[in-house]
């Protein structure tokens, strides 16, 4: 195989990159170890959440942002504090701009659309320069992950109709091919192919090799996330002792392989110990890969404890700070925690993760959508109460505590309904009356003043252990693999860097690889919605000028 361009990895920022350099008249062969049945990679299965800022959907919900509040809060999560992050920083910048400026225009134009209601996540550690959102950006795909996914397969669709793509499937590249310090094309295997369904385990039986061969290759090949030792290898001492059991919220394939070939060939890996894995994962009673785990997006009412009972102290609220949450449960010792709520809540505040837990937006049903804010939890929701082995459902708080023993690890002192009761009748004292000190509470009041949240996402306050708002709940929440926010160095044109900062010739990087642009453009953490964003910007960025470079 001869091109133009050789990208490695056919997920969203594969997708763009491909579909922009096709544009520009260059010749692409795509390549990817999984099926085309797999096209879009991690993308599909998302919410298809995109971080924007003062767009015409917020100032229609009443809210007032800007580039500069933006910004403010970038810095503030992301961070920055070593020598390494300037290509970050200088990522960060562009993409600020972009997500301010001509992201929203650029995707509507090629059919994408939004659901109207902005939502409001990672609410941040409670300081004004500290990490988070301070007003709602989360913005939701009307069709989720399979709607960010689809103007760009359907765009390189039609290159390979015109015959300027040619993608070749269960392709795994194994080398880059380097001659005098260049890199000239990719070698490696086929695998046999595969009828399995999307997200599925497919076989790594190898039939033939392949050589590819270009003027420039662009690796947009994932993060590690899919495997669960590697992620343990590159936790940082920061956040604690890794998880012995933790859930999977990617397919096994998201695997890193390319990192470790890419600096093999001389690319420089920055930041390899930042990583965003969430503390809210459930496993899935109905799994499409193994180990799958699902999170929950939850709303900011459920009191949430560590695997003992204690209650977690401010800001660590549900949905605020992920990591910092993460940070203070993994110093508990114990690999899990609780969430403590009752019907009323969820209803109200639980949704789930992902295109296939939210089949009401992904098939742009508005008559399924509509019956959200009927009484009675979303269907998949309800499914998981019922099937999910980390649900206990309970009348009376007895009997809850009772369950919740019943599934804990053997060895975790076992909770005292005493102790439990306790802690559940201080937090109710709080809701009798306006004022009070329990920053939960308060910020509970807060979020129902932001009109999407209490359309949608906040219950009523109401006390715990009211019997007409039950039955009570309790979830066992495991830690869930996510992102990479590390990556290969790569400057504003997405070429990757050597150690002593000068470009590796003909090699570029995009999307969670590079850490969605630099190395990690977000730094120590996530803001939410930048994860298919950065794909985006990055593999748009990458795909224009390594099409620049080769014509």
């Amino acid at each position: 195989m001869e091109a133009d361009l050789v990208v490695v990895g056919a997920g969203l920022a594969g997708l763009v990159a491909a579909a922009e350099a096709a544009d520009a008249g260059r010749s692409v062969v795509l390549l990817d170890q999984e099926g085309e049945q797999s096209l879009g990679g991690q993308a599909f299965w998302s919410l298809g959440g995109l971080f924007l800022v003062d767009s015409p959907e917020q100032r229609r919900m009443g809210i007032r942002d800007s580039r500069e509040l933006a910004w403010q809060d970038w810095l503030g999560s992301a961070r920055f504090d070593r020598e390494e992050d300037r290509w970050p920083r200088r990522w960060a910048e562009a993409y600020l701009d972009f997500a301010a400026g001509e992201k929203r225009g650029w995707l509507r134009g090629m059919g994408h659309r939004l659901f109207p209601i902005v939502g409001w996540a990672e609410r941040g550690d409670g300081r004004a320069v500290g990490h988070g959102n301070s007003v709602p950006r989360f913005h939701v795909t009307w069709g989720t992950g399979p709607g960010v996914v689809a103007p760009f397969a359907r765009r390189v669709r039609e290159h390979v109709a015109a015959g300027r793509i040619a993608t070749a499937f269960r392709h795994r590249v194994d080398g880059l091919v380097v001659q005098a310090g260049t890199v000239v094309g990719v070698q490696g295997h086929v695998l046999e192919p595969t009828a399995a369904e999307r997200g599925r385990p497919t076989s790594r039986v190898e039939v033939a090799t392949f050589e590819a061969r270009a003027q420039a290759v662009l690796v947009t090949s994932g993060g590690i996330g899919g495997d669960l030792d590697l992620v343990r290898r590159a936790w940082p001492d920061r956040l604690g002792t890794p998880p012995r059991r933790m859930v999977a919220g990617v397919p096994a394939h998201v695997d890193g392989r390319m990192l470790t070939i890419s600096t093999d060939a001389g690319a420089n890996l920055i930041n390899a110990d930042r990583m965003w894995h969430y503390v809210e994962g459930l496993r899935n009673w109905d799994p499409i890969w193994d180990n799958h785990g699902i999170r929950i997006l939850p709303g900011p009412s459920s009191l949430w404890l560590d695997a003992t009972g204690r209650r977690l102290p401010p800001p660590n609220f549900p949905g605020f700070d992920t990591l910092g949450t993460l940070k203070h449960l993994r110093a508990t010792g114990h690999d899990y925690s609780w969430f403590v709520l009752t019907q009323k809540i969820i209803e109200k505040e639980f949704a789930l993760s992902g295109s296939e837990q939210n089949p009401d937006l992904t098939d742009r049903d508005i008559r399924q959508v509509l019956s959200r804010v009927r009484p009675g939890a979303p269907g998949p929701v309800e499914a998981f109460k019922r099937h999910g082995e980390d649900f206990v459902v309970a009348d009376t708080l007895a009997d809850l505590v009772r369950g919740m023993n019943a599934i804990a690890d053997p060895d975790v002192p076992a909770i005292r309904e005493p102790d439990l009761r306790s802690v559940i009748e201080a937090r109710d004292r709080a809701i009798d009356h306006e004022f009070g000190k329990d920053l939960q509470v308060l910020a509970i009041r807060a979020a129902r003043r932001y009109r999407g949240d209490r359309l949608s996402r906040v219950a009523t306050p109401h006390r715990l252990l009211d019997p007409s708002a039950g039955p009570l709940i309790a979830v066992r929440l495991h830690v869930l693999s996510r992102k990479t926010l590390g990556g290969l160095e790569t400057d504003l044109d997405g070429r990757c860097l050597r150690a002593d900062g000068s470009p590796l010739p003909g090699l570029y990087a995009a999307g969670e690889v590079s850490g969605f642009g630099g190395g990690g453009m977000m730094g120590y953490n996530a803001l939410e919605g930048t994860f298919l964003g950065g794909c985006l910007f990055s593999g748009r960025t990458a795909g224009r000028a390594a099409a620049a470079q080769v014509g």
